[in-house]
């Protein structure tokens, strides 16, 4: 089950589209949707993100930057007219 959960995260696919190796997808989608309301999600990554810390293995200085620059739309070098 989770395997097809992760095939579909990881391949951007449709529930459709699940391999029938992981079992019917209605049910890959009813289990992963069931896990997401109640909260399973949220603790498995907690407790990744525990057992990460505790081995050293995150660097809690890392920093994203989400600055975006908008260049005019004469920047891009095209020739006007041709």
């Amino acid at each position: 089950m989770i395997n097809g959960i992760l095939w579909r995260t990881e391949n951007g696919a449709k529930w459709h589209q699940v391999p029938d190796r992981y079992g019917p997808w209605k049910t890959v989608y009813h289990r992963f949707s069931q896990w997401e309301q109640d909260g399973t999600w949220d603790r498995i990554a907690q407790r990744l993100r525990t057992d990460a810390d505790a081995a050293g293995d995150l660097d809690w200085r890392a920093q994203a930057d989400a600055t975006v620059v908008r260049a005019h739309q004469n920047a891009s070098g095209a020739r006007k007219g041709g």
